[in-house]
């Protein structure tokens, strides 16, 4: 038999025309933008048309075993995730549901049967790159997320929306900072105050000091690797563990010798909210699992201090007791990118943030970003000498002669554990 080989403009060309089958699907992109949603571009290029319906009829054929997972929805960083996020989060049931060149009205579209019919537990948005290349302006592309918001919280109000900030790129790309950095604050301005949305911050995450992509985590400045995947997923990890959908168990942790629990990783007896100046007393959260205001919560272990809605919001829990004596102060704790906390030590403020991307100390060696880290404040004699990890962060923090210990909410999700003392004496 005579094989004839096939010209390569050819098979070019077969990637390039829609599947016939496929053409006049109900999968398929309309002819038109006539009666469609939204505002801005929806591609038909003909690679693009092809690969739409090529995902979306698959994906209908995965409805019933899809259901109530949790949907990733974006463009190609996020089908380039893989079917599995690249088994970042094995314990977790995960849909990708990103097509390579989307933008926000093409997601817009094809809301109901990829992610809505899924009924999914939770939804992580990615979107907008595509619509700058194509010269929409950020004011469209964040009209285009207020509607797919919409129709998330239309149907189901308590599902968890966690809305990445559009990942740096390079002008070079058709992509410069400035209007992604625009088209990210109309972003939060859209969703600001609402409480069943939480903004990422994997702008600054992956951004180089002019607001770009970096090469090495980002080799053509707009696809991460390997690297940028880890990094988006250790983003995530801390907001999914929150929200129940990973860390689902205490940690397993015996104290050494002589310390003494501030937390029993339950509830929060032992400590409330005081006045600000004083510090007298005002509201005690014992036996309860959450603050008044559900700002601070205990969640499977973890005194979590929660993304505030409105961006910023500067409060903070004290213990109930008070510590007079010398002391040796531990705890762990997991910041969000950017995050910003503190620890009161009897009144003082140490801060305790994202530090390589929130500062003070931004050229820590040990420090493990969006990971478990320790802090150690030994107090002797009104002098507390303050490490991470077990580099310095403050040598000589002067503190009064008495107070309670306290943990600050500001910006972005903090999270506490394994909070324990030891000391001579402990008054009440």
């Amino acid at each position: 038999m005579k094989i004839f080989p096939v010209p390569l403009f050819a098979l070019a060309l077969s990637m390039l025309m829609p599947d016939p089958v496929l053409a006049d699907s109900k999968f398929a992109i309309p002819e038109t933008d006539d009666g469609l949603p939204g505002d801005g571009p929806i591609r038909r290029y003909g690679w693009f048309k092809n690969l739409w319906e090529r995902k979306r009829s698959g994906w209908a054929k995965k409805v019933e075993q899809d259901q109530r997972a949790l949907v990733f929805l974006g463009d190609s960083i996020t089908q380039g995730w893989g079917s599995n996020m690249g088994n970042s989060f094995p314990e977790l049931k995960v849909a990708n549901r990103g097509i390579s060149g989307d933008t926000t009205r093409g997601v817009l579209i094809r809301m109901q049967g990829d992610v809505l019919a899924l009924n999914p537990k939770g939804v992580v948005i990615l979107i907008g790159t595509n619509d700058l290349e194509e010269n929409a302006s950020p004011e469209v592309i964040a009209g285009n997320l207020k509607l797919i918001i919409a129709k998330l919280k239309k149907h189901n109000p308590k599902m968890p929306i966690i809305l990445c900030n559009t990942f740096p790129s390079s002008a070079s790309k058709r992509r410069p900072a400035d209007k992604i950095k625009d088209m990210n604050k109309l972003y939060f301005a859209a969703v600001k105050g609402d409480p069943q949305v939480t903004v990422l911050d994997t702008w600054l995450l992956f951004a180089d000091d002019k607001g770009d992509a970096k090469k090495p985590e980002f080799p053509d400045l707009l696809h991460p690797n390997k690297l940028g995947y880890a990094k988006w997923a250790s983003a995530l990890r801390p907001l999914l563990a929150t929200h129940g959908f990973i860390e689902t168990k205490p940690d397993d942790f015996s104290m050494e010798p002589g310390f003494v629990s501030l937390f029993n990783g339950k509830d929060l007896t032992g400590w409330g909210f005081r006045e600000k100046k004083t510090l007298k007393p005002l509201a005690s959260f014992d036996g309860k699992k959450a603050s008044d205001d559900a700002r601070y919560r205990v969640i499977n272990g973890r005194l979590v201090v929660t993304t505030p809605p409105e961006g910023r919001r500067i409060q903070q829990l004290w213990t109930s007791r008070e510590f007079p004596k010398d002391f040796t102060l531990k705890l762990e704790f997991r910041a969000t990118p950017n995050a910003d906390s503190g620890v009161f030590i009897r009144k003082p403020q140490l801060q305790c943030r994202d530090y390589i991307l929130a500062g003070p100390w931004k050229t820590l060696e040990k420090y493990k970003p969006q990971e478990w880290n320790e802090i150690i404040a030994v107090v002797k004699g009104g002098v507390a000498h303050c490490t991470c990890n077990g580099e310095v962060l403050n040598q000589e923090f002067k503190v009064p002669a008495t107070g309670p210990i306290g943990l600050e909410g500001d910006r972005g999700q903090m999270e506490y554990r394994r909070i324990r003392i030891k000391t001579n004496q402990i008054s009440e």
